[in-house]
């Protein structure tokens, strides 16, 4: 079998009982049968995802990642619930097959999801992309997020998927948590950030489902069209604030660096929208207003920094599940102080 782009053997720390995985897929998912091959995907940091191989089909695993966790993370039946959910309704989700929380087959629970075969653009600069097609595919970026704010929670079952209202208190507390059982070592910004944000919240609720996670890189493209044909990794998904997401969604126009950077040089780009026309569609899409729009980034950039130190404490532990882990520490300090910056300027 020719081994799927973008995967590499099964690292040492997240290795299971592949037979036990392919017996029980056997028993129960139709059409699966060996001889199949595993192997991980290269990306991402938080719940490791796996191909399988078969003569007949691909599928994709992803499950919780071994070792001592933070509570309430890596919760993939949360991943599993929303995307079938969503998918319902026309969001661009893959096929779900089956969810095992049985944790005596693998170790851990884990869902079993469609193979999809498309575009990861890694690079939010687009560089080898035509100006027209930046512009699409930022369009269609910018729609799947409008769809997924707009969609009906009663409709879609979702309406006990988090806790209504008091969305950025609840994070800013569960964040500031989570960074201080990671932290290695001390960065002023981060405790000005924990002290301000709370005191500055801005007035007004809504709440939608949020995706949590929602950049570029955590999308597959169809292969020629520019088109979202999938959103991945759900794992931090609940209900909340959809301007949470749009925040977060922006933060490439902020900083220069990793999956989440890369437009901050100030350059445009012909076909990227800038920072204020992307917000604009969204707007338009969502009927929605923005006020105090600098704390809604101040916001995700510190949860991003407040992820980014989980992450580099995982990998200094040996239980990230990339090995650029460590190389996110050198960030965080680099995006809370750009965090407590916008904060500043916020009116």
């Amino acid at each position: 079998m020719s081994h799927l782009p973008e995967t590499i053997p099964v690292r040492p720390a997240h290795r299971f009982d592949e037979i036990a995985l392919f017996a029980y897929l056997e028993r129960t998912l139709d059409g699966f049968r060996r001889p199949a091959e595993i192997r991980q995907f290269s990306g991402g940091q938080s719940n490791p995802t796996f191909a399988i191989s078969t003569k007949d089909g691909k599928y994709v695993v992803r499950k919780k990642p071994p070792g001592k966790l933070l509570p309430s993370a890596h919760a993939v039946d949360r991943e599993y619930r929303v995307m079938k959910a969503l998918g319902a309704m026309g969001v661009p989700v893959p096929q779900l097959y089956l969810l095992c929380e049985d944790e005596s087959i693998i170790g851990t629970s884990f869902y079993v999801m469609d193979y999809l075969a498309g575009r990861v653009f890694r690079d939010p600069r687009l560089p080898q992309m035509t100006s027209s097609d930046r512009t699409a595919i930022y369009d269609s970026m910018n729609l799947c997020l409008a769809k997924i704010h707009t969609a009906d929670l009663e409709a879609l079952g979702l309406t006990d998927y988090g806790k209504p209202g008091n969305y950025f208190a609840r994070q800013i507390s569960r964040w500031s948590r989570n960074y201080l059982a990671a932290e290695t070592t001390k960065i002023e910004p981060v405790d000005q950030l924990i002290k301000w944000l709370p005191e500055n919240i801005p007035g007004g609720d809504q709440t939608s489902v949020v995706h949590g996670d929602f950049r570029l890189d955590n999308m597959i493209f169809h292969s020629k069209e520019p088109r979202v044909l999938a959103i991945l990794d759900w794992e931090l998904s609940t209900l909340g604030h959809p301007l949470a997401d749009l925040a977060y969604n922006c933060l490439p126009y902020y900083l220069t660096f990793g999956a989440s950077g890369g437009l901050a040089s100030g350059k445009q780009i012909p076909g990227i929208p800038s920072e204020q026309k992307y917000v604009a569609t969204y707007c338009h899409r969502t009927a929605s207003k923005i006020d105090r729009w600098n704390f809604y980034l101040a916001f995700s950039l510190f949860r991003s920094a407040s992820i980014a130190q989980g992450v580099y404490k995982r990998a200094l532990d040996g239980n990230a599940s990339s090995v650029t882990g460590i190389e996110l520490g050198a960030h965080v300090a680099e995006t809370a102080t750009k965090a407590w910056e916008l904060a500043m300027q916020c009116d």
